[in-house]
């Protein structure tokens, strides 16, 4: 708590050099009067010691608009300590209020993840702001990176499956960058099994799509009979079947990549346990507390 100094409060006590003139006849006055002095002090260092602590905040604040001299000096000090006379100048960081989903100058939230339009953590960006601009990033750690240079205000990355586990790469770049989970979003992964239109899935021979969605469909692609080969992402995979035209290589995506890239469902829900569920945390730069 800040303390202000108080003006000396002089006690009204009789001067001492009374006390030997009125009753330099008596010792046993004298005696007295020495006494009631000292109490007299005690009493003036008691109300000293009260004034000295007294908080700004319990005084009343000055109204008049015009800051005294001695407050002047002293903020003038403390600029050169690496203190600012009037805070309202400097910039201030993004709030809650103002990374809303939609800000007054009808802005959006730029919100980064990993991988290309149609991935799943998109679709959790989007779960997690409706209105919000999602940015399409490579890798995890440029989604870090494009936070930290204010080239976006949050990202969403996966950490955690129900079947597949942990993302420990995503674990990794929480220590090593220094951004704040702000929320926490769970999206259903529901795979769908893609490919060229008007192609029947048991003209399908290779499946394109990330090792862990292959994994998760491992029953389904049993029975097909087909070759998996490895992708970076599962939206990824769905751009090159549409890219490549070939009829016989389908992929491992969202039913929302088939719209993006103009492919066919030629299966829903391929994967093995039905309750699959994705993790993601949001992160952003400051910290904030959601609201109630």
């Amino acid at each position: 708590m800040a303390l202000k100094a108080s003006p000396i409060w002089v006690c009204p006590r009789t001067p001492c050099s009374d006390l030997w003139s009125r009753n330099s006849g008596s010792a046993f006055n004298l005696r007295f009067d020495l006494e009631k002095s000292r109490k007299w002090e005690c009493c003036c260092l008691a109300v000293l010691a009260q004034r000295a602590i007294t908080s700004v905040e319990d005084e009343k604040p000055n109204v008049s608009g015009v800051e005294p001299s001695w407050g002047i000096e002293r903020t003038q000090g403390n600029e050169s300590g690496g203190f600012h006379k009037d805070l309202n100048l400097l910039p201030k960081p993004l709030s809650a209020n103002d990374l809303s989903s939609c800000s007054k100058d009808g802005s959006k939230v730029r919100v980064a993840y990993q991988g290309l339009p149609g991935a799943y953590s998109e679709a959790a960006a989007l779960k997690a702001y409706p209105k919000c601009e999602t940015v399409p990033c490579d890798q995890f750690e440029e989604a870090f990176k494009a936070v930290e240079l204010w080239l976006v205000d949050k990202a969403v990355l996966p950490i955690e499956n129900s079947v597949g586990g942990s993302i420990h790469r995503n674990y990794d770049l929480l220590l090593r960058h220094r951004l704040n989970i702000v929320g926490e979003v769970q999206l259903q992964v529901n795979h769908c099994l893609l490919g060229l239109p008007g192609v029947r899935k048991e003209e399908i021979k290779n499946v394109l799509s990330h090792p862990q969605a292959l994994a998760q469909c491992d029953i389904m692609l049993s029975k097909l009979g087909v070759v998996r080969i490895n992708t970076d992402d599962t939206a990824g995979a769905a751009q090159m079947v549409a890219s490549t035209g070939l009829r016989d290589t389908g992929a491992v995506a969202s039913a929302r990549a088939a719209e993006i890239y103009g492919l066919d469902v030629l299966a829903e829900k391929i994967q093995d346990d039905d309750d699959n569920i994705t993790r993601f945390l949001v992160l952003a730069r400051e910290h904030i507390i959601p609201r109630n």
